[in-house]
């Protein structure tokens, strides 16, 4: 028995509509999506520690579609 939502993480060497295609397979619809910034700590000159938005975490949560 499948759950009835579960959450997709897109991949690093994954497309958007690649992660959407996946969960259409798996048999889930998007109801949800959350982004996420990820961050990384540079020190400057000054030994002050600035954080600089690198990349972002796609998720997007499906629902079970009804069969």
């Amino acid at each position: 028995m499948k759950e009835k939502k579960k959450r997709f993480e897109v991949g690093s060497h994954e497309t958007v509509d690649a992660c959407l295609e996946r969960m259409k397979r798996e048999g889930y619809q998007p109801v949800g999506k959350i982004e996420k910034p990820i961050f990384q700590e540079v020190m400057d000159d000054s030994g002050r520690i600035d954080y600089i938005p690198v990349k972002r975490q796609i998720i997007f949560e499906g629902k079970l579609m009804e069969e």
